[in-house]
């Protein structure tokens, strides 16, 4: 089974492809999706839109699993506007006819390390020893849509979500 893990930003979106079979994963890709400082709302959507489609052409994935938006009450905006970037992704899925699986960001690091509240830290060395990587996943971006592929796996395999 293929995921494509991806971390919503407006700036910086990280995305993952993880093949996950007899309950290993290999890392097949991992990188960023960047949009340019200052240029227009819907041209940074527009990129991350054809950057998505993009992906999915290339890695045709079975499940994509999405971290869902986390809000806090003192920064309203910022919820806002990672919503746009979350929304075209989803978009994307959609028009490719790829089953989507939203995580929020306590369930994927419990289902990666044990402790929801695990620090970014503990996260990454997570995935550096399960995926035997040479150096820890960065940036934090890469290392979040990794990690959300991986527990798009885990829970597919333990059959607690099912792919489509």
């Amino acid at each position: 089974m293929r995921i494509l893990g991806i971390d919503p930003g407006l700036q910086v979106c990280g995305y993952a492809c993880v093949e996950a079979d007899s309950g290993r994963e290999n890392l097949i890709e991992a990188g960023v999706i960047r949009t340019v400082r200052g240029e227009a709302l819907e041209e940074k959507l527009n990129r991350i839109a054809e950057d998505v489609e993009t992906l999915l052409n290339r890695f045709n994935p079975d499940v994509v699993a999405v971290e869902e938006l986390y809000s806090h009450y003192a920064h309203p905006r910022t919820a806002i506007l990672m919503g746009h970037a979350r929304g075209v992704i989803l978009q994307k899925c959609g028009e490719a006819g790829v089953a989507i699986k939203s995580f929020s960001a306590t369930r994927i690091k419990k289902s990666l390390t044990g402790n929801g509240r695990a620090s970014k830290e503990q996260v990454q060395r997570t995935i550096q020893t399960v995926l035997a990587l040479a150096e820890l996943p960065e940036p934090n971006d890469v290392a979040d849509a990794i990690a959300a592929a991986m527990c798009c796996g885990n829970r597919l395999r333990l059959g607690v979500e099912s792919a489509g």
